[in-house]
């Protein structure tokens, strides 16, 4: 029996009465009727940027009873008290009226994605024009069912100047703290901000470069794209994982927030396993690296060292500042796919999937960490970590540090790099503990490739979140609806558990379609969550750009036992089959089809031709043929009789239903009689078409130039190369040129704003000389970096022009 209760109004601080919604007034409707998402009320569709290549997202859901709704022409948010499985469990219910959250400073940019932290009292807006939070716990207001919430501005001196061009790819909470936000950024530079103490500037910094420094690789390998924080998993949970565009994917390990919280038996038992299995090995890199992350997890977790003074007795433990003088991080990378003792190369993935990575989804079931990559062609690439993730750092490179009053730690800065190394060739029964502790990243077992068939205009705006309550399924959204991706082979997890099953590929499900009819330009969704209680049920709720509401309720106790209900259920139709094909056979039983049975006549005498029919032993036998001839055969007839009379009603409906398919069989052969005359007059058309077809064709292949030859394996790789070149590295040339450029003109401006005297005695305090070599220098490669620009510019017009004529000629 479920018990609902309105804890909305009781959680959040007592509003003044004036401001105050009484619950009696309180009226409550279903979730998608809400009068918020009403046609009286409804805005007008505002399209969305989608620059950034993400899906919008306005909703957001605190993880108990309050869902959150970005207004986009009020600019205001909305808070909606649910109640969810109310009245029956496929519906939700919401509160009305709800209540108006508004900014104490105006949004200025258009948002484009809501996000709540885990204890629900800050809320992310996000843009492409401005970032800030909001408190969601604020003063009222004078205006009924109003609340006035405090907002601040999140690093705005780093990506919104004026003369910036740094691009927020993608931003999300730190799964274990409260106050921290993770920022990835097309400077190829992952930021950590913590909200509690400078919410302006950042608290660590990774500078990422996944090659080394004049290394020629394409520009879409050095190019990020996503990233996302890890699960409860081991390493996991202090690792984080980044996605570049050329599809690769690479991991920091160990990232922790300060002051964030983790569960003290997750940490007491990487602890024993670096001691168990690291410093017992034969190997001495295993015992270095060991060594380096048990120094690192004392550090970090004092704890562990305290064990004896009640350290056991804990639950939660704080990470402390902590960061190692003469290492910085190591980006672990690229992670290459395994298979039975071959490792895939670079130029297999390329040919299993072809387009440009555009998104990344981290989900943990069970054992397994999986991995999904979507592409902009539509295609998702699952894959699974073959091992486990071990910190690894690069030893001579210190770390930038910031350091408190207290001489506390309270920044860091580090350039992670990717070492180059032979990827190592592992076998699928290879013992995990055989490469532990090495330093080289896990490989990925790949599990399969989903193809989603989207329109080539929207295939590249794709999110992917999980499901609450059923972690093997995976929601996907993009501009044409949500599919459902469910796991059905866990290569770990099912081999924990003993169960020996086969290799089953994922199952896809289009769960919600937004192209109307055939058309096709769909209408995209600005909102998706995905809700569940405890009482095991799921539902799906989306906004779409209409302000419409849909709320769907998802199966969730059937849907990982779909082979064993199909073949329930054809094990079920056949006995069906079965048992009709025996009824409509048993009309009149086996026993009377047989006939009568055989009478065996009694031995007679030797005279008993010479015994008359009047004597006593002739009507002694005579009374015995009767009574075998009435046993038998009397009694056969009359259980004919009875059969036909009882079984007539239903032997005449058989046959009137046979009568009435015949008569449809009839006219249905009517029909295909009437239509054949059609059918062959289209073919003889489709005939004179296709003659003329191929006249025009030979004609068209006497041309002059026309006999070209299919592009070869090389070509066909540069055009591929040339595809993934789009966008990338003009853009960063352009960009670098313009910062250059910007840089110039200042400093060219500063020396003409300053007197020769002032430069002089500035220079004599200094007791330096005039920097005319530095300039000199300076214009001189900027000079060069122009003719470079310039020439790369030629060339790509070149190779436009080129594939223009190819494609024309083609």
């Amino acid at each position: 029996m479920r018990f609902s209760f309105d804890i909305t109004e009781r959680q959040s601080p007592a509003p003044s009465p004036s401001s105050s919604t009484p619950k009696s007034e309180l009226e409550w409707f279903p979730l998608q009727n809400h009068p918020l998402f009403s046609s009286a009320t409804a805005t007008p569709a505002v399209a969305l940027d989608t620059s950034g290549r993400k899906p919008p997202n306005l909703m957001a859901w605190d993880g108990a009873s309050r869902l959150y709704i970005w207004d986009l022409k009020k600019k205001c948010l909305h808070r909606l008290s649910i109640r969810l499985g109310e009245p029956d469990p496929s519906s939700i219910l919401a509160a009305s009226p709800s209540k108006v959250l508004q900014a104490e400073t105006p949004v200025s940019f258009e948002v484009s994605k809501i996000s709540i932290n885990k204890n629900g009292s800050a809320l992310l807006l996000a843009g492409t024009e401005g970032l800030c939070v909001m408190y969601l716990y604020g003063r009222s207001s004078l205006a009924e069912n109003t609340i006035i919430c405090r907002t601040a501005s999140l690093g705005s001196e780093i990506y919104f100047q004026r003369n910036n061009f740094i691009r927020i790819l993608q931003i999300c909470w730190h799964p274990y703290s409260d106050t921290h936000l993770g920022i990835l950024s097309s400077d190829s530079v992952f930021r950590i901000f913590d909200l509690s103490t400078d919410i302006g500037q950042p608290e660590q910094e990774y500078y990422l470069q996944p090659v080394e420094c004049g290394s020629s690789r394409n520009a879409a390998a050095i190019c990020p794209v996503d990233f996302s924080f890890g699960g409860e998993h081991l390493w996991d949970k202090f690792s984080v994982f980044i996605l570049f565009s050329d599809g690769s994917t690479y991991i920091i390990c160990p990232v922790v927030p300060l002051a964030s919280l983790y569960k003290w038996e997750s940490v007491l038992e990487l602890y024993n396993d670096a001691h168990t299995f690291g410093l017992k090995s034969a190997d001495s890199k295993a015992v270095s690296n060991s060594n380096m992350s048990i120094s690192w997890l004392e550090a970090t977790f004092p704890e562990l060292v305290h064990q004896d003074g009640g350290g056991g007795q804990l639950h939660i433990v704080r990470a402390q500042p902590f960061v190692h003088m003469d290492a910085s991080v190591s980006l672990q990378g690229p992670l290459h796919n395994m298979c039975d003792g071959v490792t895939e190369d670079s130029d297999v993935q390329k040919g299993t999937c072809e387009g440009r990575a555009v998104s990344f989804h981290y989900n943990l079931v069970g054992k397994d960490t999986i991995l999904v990559i979507a592409r902009s062609d539509g295609q998702l690439q699952l894959d699974a970590l073959a091992d486990e993730i071990q910190p690894v750092w690069t030893m001579g490179s210190a770390p930038r540090l910031c350091f408190t009053s207290s001489d506390k730690i309270a920044g860091v800065a580090m350039i992670c790099e990717s070492f180059l190394s032979s990827p190592t060739v592992l076998k699928l029964d290879q013992s995990p503990y055989s490469t532990a502790w090495l330093g080289q990243p896990p490989p990925l077992l790949r599990l399969a490739i989903v193809d989603l068939a989207l329109p080539i205009e929207s295939s590249s705006l794709i999110g992917m979140i999980s499901d609450p309550l059923l972690p093997e399924r995976t929601f996907c959204i993009h501009a044409g609806g949500i599919d459902s991706i469910v796991l059905h082979f866990l290569p770990f997890t099912n081999h924990t558990t003993g169960k020996e099953e086969p290799i089953r590929t994922p199952s896809v499900n289009s769960v919600l379609s937004t192209c109307p009819g055939d058309s096709s330009s769909p209408s995209p969704l600005h909102g998706f969550l995905a809700l569940s209680d405890s009482y095991g049920s799921s539902w799906i709720v989306g906004l779409t750009s209409s302000n419409d509401c849909i709320v769907l309720q998802m199966e969730t106790w059937n849907v990982l036992l779909t082979d064993a209900f199909d073949k329930t259920q054809e094990t079920l139709t056949t006995k069906e089959t079965s048992t009709k094909q025996t009824g409509s056979n048993t009309i009149i039983s086996k026993e009377l089809l047989s006939g009568p049975k055989a009478v065996l006549f009694p031995p007679s005498a030797p005279n008993l031709r010479s015994v008359t029919a009047d004597s006593i032993e002739g009507r002694s036998t005579l009374h015995q043929y009767f009574k075998l001839f009435h046993e038998n055969y009397v009694q056969y007839a009359h259980k004919v009789h009875f059969e036909l009379q009882h079984h007539a009603p239903q032997l005449k409906k058989l046959i009137d239903g046979e009568h009435s398919r015949l008569h449809k069989m009839q006219q249905k052969l009517l029909e295909v009689e009437t239509k054949q005359e059609k059918l062959e007059d289209r073919v003889d058309r489709a005939v004179k078409i296709h003659s003329s077809l191929e006249e025009r064709l030979q004609s068209l292949r006497s041309l002059p130039g026309l006999q070209k030859n299919p592009l070869s394996k090389a070509e066909r790789e540069f055009k591929m190369e040339l595809d993934k070149f789009t966008g990338l590295e003009l853009d960063a040339l352009h960009s670098s040129i313009e910062a250059l450029s910007a840089r110039t003109k200042k400093y060219t401006h500063s020396l003409q704003a300053d007197s020769p005297t002032q430069r002089t005695q500035r220079l004599v305090r200094r007791g330096n000389r005039v920097p005319d070599d530095g300039v000199s220098e300076l214009k001189s490669l900027l000079e060069k970096l122009s003719l470079i620009n310039s020439e790369n510019s030629k060339k790509v017009k070149l190779v436009e022009s080129a594939l223009k004529t190819r494609e024309i000629t083609d």
